[in-house]
């Protein structure tokens, strides 16, 4: 399968995922897509993205979601040398969460 062909079904998907409506139907998307495995670990990881951000150290993060130090230090190294997805967004959901959306 050439590149071309891989990079055409993740922007399907990536887009699909632009094109939900609503929390609903993301949640309902996301249930079908993904094992239950799937969604908790993602769901840590995000977590942990975000306790990082707001300055968490491993220890606390680790007691609280319950990580192991590799996914901890993995999401750590996303936040400082990844895509920049994490720092696209991070600041969208504290803003939210500051205004009681969240």
């Amino acid at each position: 399968m050439s590149k071309q062909t891989k990079r055409a079904r993740s922007d399907i998907l990536y887009q699909t995922i632009l094109d939900l409506k609503d929390l609903d139907e993301c949640k309902k998307f996301f249930s079908d897509l993904c094992t239950v495995a799937e969604l908790r670990a993602m769901e840590q990881r995000f977590e942990v993205a975000l306790l990082l951000s707001d300055g968490m150290i491993y220890n606390d993060i680790l007691e609280r979601t319950g990580a192991s130090s590799a996914t901890i230090s993995r999401v750590n190294r996303s936040l400082q040398y990844g895509a920049d997805g994490y720092q696209t967004v991070l600041p969208r959901i504290k803003e939210r969460r500051k205004h009681g959306e969240l």
